[in-house]
């Protein structure tokens, strides 16, 4: 029987994914195809191919926000597509091009209010409007526990906000990729997902760089939370890697026009 959350019960917090034969078809031939995945919970799955080759599809088809075409997957139990919105329930994208992006025009600080009044307003993590005392904070209470949370999420993101030039003021435009990396990380794991997935992990990095975001990577699929990261070149080590080489079936575009129809109904 599933959660309130449309998560097993007894499950680890960490999501299993499951795919076999998976593919996506967009308008003008195939994004990815005959992907196989088997991460247990809290792996890190690298997702690795050129640009173009369906990447990102694949990402965001493991996270409920695209219609797989063929095969099988299962994200936490939840069979896709028929659990689309469970599976969008108990994960959170961090930073996908032209999907989740953060707003250069903002500071840290009000991104992070940002999402607390979003976590505040859609947030579906189990029980959450019955926690003992839940409705009956008082404003004081509930921006206490938002700073608890703010600087829970920082610090498993590695992002120093005292660090920064201007603090929380600092606008993100003025943020290092590494950085502005660090704050969407943070900023997705505010709803405690079971699943964060990132895209373009690699891109505009120095070695010295990648080094340190795989770390961070692996401190949480360490923690717990399944790790799903877009990358150019997997990282050595025990990553879980799924590789999205372009085949002869796929037309040149059919990533771009698989992402194009995210956005209609």
């Amino acid at each position: 029987m599933d959660g309130k959350d449309g998560t097993p019960h007894g499950t680890p917090h960490g999501a299993a994914i499951v795919a076999e034969g998976l593919g996506v078809r967009g308008p003008r031939g195939w994004a990815f195809r005959a992907v196989d995945v088997d991460a247990p919970p809290g792996s890190l799955v690298a997702v690795e191919g050129p640009s173009g080759s369906g990447r990102t599809c694949l990402l965001l088809t493991l996270t409920g926000r695209m219609r797989p075409s063929a095969g099988r997957a299962e994200v936490a139990g939840l069979a896709l597509p028929r659990r689309m919105a469970a599976v969008r329930r108990v994960s959170a994208l961090a930073h996908v091009p032209g999907v989740a992006e953060l707003d250069g025009s903002l500071t840290v600080g009000e991104h992070l209010r940002e999402r607390a009044l979003l976590q505040r307003r859609f947030g579906t993590s189990p029980g959450a409007l019955f926690h003992t005392g839940t409705l009956f904070r008082t404003g004081a209470e509930k921006a206490a526990r938002e700073s608890a949370r703010n600087e829970a999420v920082l610090t498993a993101a590695g992002l120093d906000v005292s660090a920064l030039p201007k603090g929380a003021g600092t606008a993100v435009r003025d943020l290092g990729r590494l950085e502005a990396l660090r704050l969407a990380l943070a900023l997705a794991l505010v709803g405690a997902p079971r699943l964060v997935a990132v895209d373009d992990t690699d891109l505009k990095l120095t070695a010295a760089e990648r080094d340190r975001v795989w770390a961070l990577l692996r401190s949480l699929a360490g923690a717990g939370t399944t790790v799903l990261a877009v990358c150019a070149e997997a990282p050595p080590g025990d990553a879980v890697v799924v590789r999205t080489a372009p085949t002869m079936s796929q037309a040149p575009k059919g990533a771009a026009d698989a992402l194009a129809e995210i956005g209609r109904p």
